[in-house]
């Protein structure tokens, strides 16, 4: 009887693991699937329109800068430029923001012209870099050319935007987060080693119109971003901004930068 009971129970027990085992393997496959059709729609969402041209409007803008608008700030880069809200409390600015998820810093800096000319902004922040040197662990034999093309291509937008009279605040790369599980096998600690090696060379260029906001040391702890700041592996969350923030609103209220032009 005994025997009988516990073959029962064994049945019962197999039966939930293999229910357990089914629900979990859905889960993954839905994960899986969710983020194929996300790489996919984007994938070819770029090819489309490769610079992202097509992004913003041509009425995406006011005719003409609020009245009181003492100046004009853009925030221009990838999606942590696009997720940059804008700060408060700061009198007769009008804040633009230009940035496009997923964009390497070939693409950020295609659409200077289109993007950030007709604005004519005062301020240009810029926050680029980390879409590039993401691919170092899937073509680590390009390695050397990717952080050479993102440096390159950075000096190129400050190039052009002091050209233009506008005063740019070059952000340094933001540190990563942790890597999932998911991630790990497309991921390498040459990614963080890049990032320092860029930012490193993102302070060489500062100049009496390019100021240098250091958002990796504001950001990081351990070569990573700070617990409390984290958003996903790429990402900052709305604390994170508010640290930038601060130091923004510093840079604007301390005469290191005129708005006033």
């Amino acid at each position: 009887m005994n025997t009988i009971k516990l073959r029962r129970r064994l049945i019962r027990l197999t039966g939930l693991f293999c229910l357990v085992a089914l629900v979990v393997s859905l889960a993954i496959n839905i994960v899986l699937f969710s983020q194929a059709k996300s790489y996919y729609l984007q994938l070819n969402k770029t090819n489309l329109d490769p610079l992202g041209l097509q992004t913003f409007s041509s009425d995406s803008l006011p005719d003409s800068l609020p009245d009181n608008a003492s100046a004009t700030i853009v925030f221009f880069g990838d999606s942590r430029a696009a997720m940059w809200v804008a700060p408060d409390n700061i009198n007769n600015v009008y804040f633009v923001n230009r940035g496009i998820g997923n964009q390497t810093s070939t693409q950020v800096l295609g659409r200077f012209e289109q993007h950030i000319l007709p604005i004519e902004p005062d301020i240009l922040v810029v926050q680029v870099g980390i879409n590039d040197l993401k691919t170092i662990p899937l073509f680590p034999q390009q390695k050397v050319t990717i952080i050479r093309t993102c440096k390159t291509n950075i000096q190129k937008i400050v190039a052009r935007s002091v050209n233009e009279d506008i005063t740019v605040i070059l952000t340094t790369i933001f540190p990563i987060g942790s890597v999932p599980l998911i991630r790990q096998p497309f991921w390498s600690p040459d990614v963080a080693l890049a990032v320092e090696e860029v930012n490193a060379y993102l302070d060489s260029l500062k100049a009496k119109n390019v100021l240098i906001l250091d958002a990796y040391s504001l950001l990081v702890e351990d070569q990573q971003v700070k617990r409390q700041y984290v958003y996903d592996t790429l990402h900052i969350n709305s604390r994170g901004y508010k640290a930038l923030n601060q130091e923004l609103k510093k840079m604007l209220s301390t005469g290191l930068i005129d708005i006033h032009k």
